[in-house]
């Protein structure tokens, strides 16, 4: 089951406070966006292929998502993974496999499509968050309709790259955290999502 074009349109809000925390970061990756590393695309093979043998015939799909799935776009130097499984409900299938394979379970969030958050310190050069979802998640969509639009955009591609800095050396001047630089990228993250929905046909 796929998630309609009206659920993809209509985001769900996450709601912090509804957030069942399972442990914390061992290891804080820095708020710094540095210039794209051809290295990125083999992370997230790495990554994937090491999902696939813990998992197998549990996944629907495997996706790079985020900013280094975008060649020529700054970054901060972690691979942010979409994994989406038949079940996300049945932790008991895939939280210990995940976890022998080197990720750390954090969040659960029941109330936000069921998301379940990872993260991955190894090896020590790099960072993997892990978003599990369930197959008809729209915010898994978005994420894929996001990524398709900065690649064939290289005027949003260039706006989001200067927004991206700009939150995070005023996130790092503030002393604040991921919290509050995803906060600053929001309104662009909109905007460009609406252009990509038009170009796509789902808004006019």
């Amino acid at each position: 089951m796929s998630p309609t074009v009206a659920q993809i349109l209509t985001p769900l809000e996450d709601n912090p406070a509804l957030v069942e925390r399972i442990a914390s970061r061992t290891v804080k990756p820095p708020i710094t966006i540095i210039e794209p590393n051809p290295e990125w695309p083999r992370r997230f093979e790495d990554v994937k292929e090491r999902i696939q043998k813990a998992l197998g015939g549990l996944i629907v799909d495997i996706a790079h998502a985020g900013s280094t799935s975008v060649p020529g776009l700054p970054a901060k130097d972690i691979i942010d993974v979409d994994l989406t499984l038949k079940d996300v409900t049945d932790e008991a299938s895939y939280v210990p496999p995940l976890e022998d394979a080197g990720f750390r379970f954090l969040l659960r969030e029941p109330q936000w499509h069921q998301h379940r958050f990872f993260v991955e310190d190894w090896p020590k050069a790099y960072h993997v968050n892990l978003h599990v979802w369930g197959p008809d998640s729209p915010e898994a969509a978005r994420h894929r309709i996001f990524r398709d639009w900065l690649l064939k955009s290289p005027a949003d591609r260039e706006l989001y790259a200067n927004v991206k800095r700009e939150a995070a050396a005023q996130t790092v001047m503030a002393g604040d955290s991921m919290v509050e630089y995803t906060q600053r990228k929001d309104q662009t993250i909109r905007e460009i999502l609406e252009r990509a929905f038009r170009d796509l046909g789902y808004i006019e």
